[in-house]
C-alpha cells in the first residue's frame, strides 16, 4: 500500500518538497493562499514562490486544511516557525493517531525556545517526529540539480521506512538518527549567514567568509553538543553542508539580509521589502538564551544579535567579527 501524504505550507520549500514527494506517491499540499492553490492546480506552478517554474501534475494543492491532513499517512509540515504551532493544532483536530510528523522548519519557536520537533511532541504526543534538513536550496533542485538531503528520526526502524518517500532522482537523501543534531544545525547556519552575509555587503573578501564560517561552524557545533548533538552531525550535511550553501549562495534569504544590513540598511526595512521568512532574524534571541544557559561562547551569533536587535550597526561590530579566532583555535575561551 503507498503511503499517502499530507504537506502543510505552501512557500518554495515547501511546495519543492511536495513536487518530489508526488514522483514516490499520493500528496496534499496545504496552502492559505487561494491563489497559490489556483496556480498549482490549473497552471502546475507557485508564482509568489516559484515563478517559472513548472511543478509535476500529480501535485495537487487544497485551501482546506483537513482535506490535506485527514487521509495521510505522513504529515509534513512546511509551514514558518512563528506559526507552526497554530498550524499544527488546526491539524492536530483532523489527524489520525501515530502519524508520523516530519519538520521542513529551520527555526526556532520564539516565545518557549523550542525546537519544532519539540512542539511537536507537546502538541501531537505519540506521533513519531523528524526534519528534513541539509544544504538545499528549493530553485536549484526544482531547476532539476543535484542536491543531497538527511531525513532524521530517533527511531532507525520508522526513518528507513519514511525515508523512499523523500529520495528522489538526484535528490539524494540520507539518514540520521541524531535528530536534536540535525534540528540545531538547519537553525544555527542561519544566523551565520547573516553574519557572512554582512561581511559581503561591506566589501570582504573571500578569506573573511572561510574565516567566519569557519569559526561559525565552531560555535554551531560547541552549542549542539552542549544541548546533546553528536559532534560528527554537525561536520555532515545538516551542519557544514547547510552552512556552506547558506552562507555562499545568492539564493539564500539569510544570507541577503546579511547583505543589506552589512550595505547599511535597517533590519526593519530589509524584512518589510522579503515575502519570504529570513529566519535566522527569528531564532538570534533564542540562540543567545541557549548559548547563556549551557555557558557557551558565541561572538558571531552574538554580534548578529545586537545587529538584528538594532543596538549596533554591522560596520560597528565587523572589525570584531573574528575576534574569536585569537588564541588556541581548538580550545577558545
Amino acid at each position: 500500500m503507498r503511503l499517502k501524504v499530507g504537506l502543510l505550507g505552501g512557500g518554495s520549500w515547501g511546495t519543492t518538497v511536495a513536487a518530489t514527494v508526488s514522483r514516490n506517491a499520493p500528496i496534499t499540499l496545504w496552502a492559505r493562499d487561494a491563489e497559490t492553490v489556483d496556480g498549482i492546480n490549473r497552471d502546475q506552478e507557485n508564482r509568489k514562490y516559484l515563478p517559472g517554474i513548472r511543478l509535476p501534475t500529480a501535485l495537487r494543492a487544497t485551501a482546506d486544511l483537513g482535506e490535506a491532513v485527514a487521509g495521510a499517512d505522513v504529515l509534513v509540515m512546511g509551514v514558518p516557525s512563528h506559526s507552526f504551532r497554530a498550524v499544527l493544532e488546526e491539524a492536530r483536530d483532523h489527524l489520525r493517531p501515530w502519524v508520523p510528523v516530519i519538520s521542513l522548519t529551520k527555526g526556532l519557536e520564539l516565545a518557549t525556545g523550542k525546537r519544532m520537533t519539540e512542539v511537536i511532541e507537546e502538541v501531537l504526543p505519540g506521533h513519531p517526529v523528524g526534519v528534513l534538513t541539509g544544504p538545499n536550496l528549493a530553485r536549484e533542485i526544482m531547476s532539476g540539480q543535484a542536491a543531497a538531503s538527511v531525513l532524521s528520526m530517533e527511531d532507525e526502524i520508522v526513518v528507513r521506512a519514511l525515508h523512499p518517500l523523500f529520495h528522489s532522482g538526484l535528490f539524494r537523501v540520507y539518514t540520521n538518527t541524531d535528530l536534536l543534531g540535525c534540528e540545531l544545525g538547519g537553525v544555527l547556519k542561519n544566523i551565520i549567514a547573516i553574519a557572512v552575509g554582512m561581511g559581503d555587503g561591506l566589501g570582504a573578501g573571500d578569506n573573511t567568509r572561510a574565516g567566519l564560517m569557519t569559526r561559525g561552524l565552531a560555535e554551531i557545533t560547541r552549542l549542539g553538543v552542549a544541548m546533546g548533538g553528536r559532534p560528527e552531525t554537525f561536520a555532515g550535511l545538516t551542519g557544514m553542508g547547510d552552512l556552506i550553501a547558506t552562507c555562499t549562495s545568492p539564493l539564500s534569504r539569510n544570507r541577503h539580509v546579511g547583505v543589506e544590513l552589512g550595505k547599511g540598511r535597517h533590519i526593519d526595512a530589509i524584512i518589510a521589502d522579503m515575502h519570504m521568512v529570513a529566519e535566522g532574524v527569528k531564532s538570534a534571541p533564542t540562540v543567545m538564551a541557549l548559548a547563556d544557559r549551557h555557558g557557551i561562547a558565541m561572538p558571531i551569533a552574538r554580534d548578529v544579535f545586537d545587529v538584528t536587535q538594532g543596538k549596533r550597526t554591522a560596520q560597528d561590530v565587523f572589525r570584531g567579527l573574528l575576534k574569536s579566532s585569537v588564541g588556541d583555535e581548538a580550545h577558545p575561551g
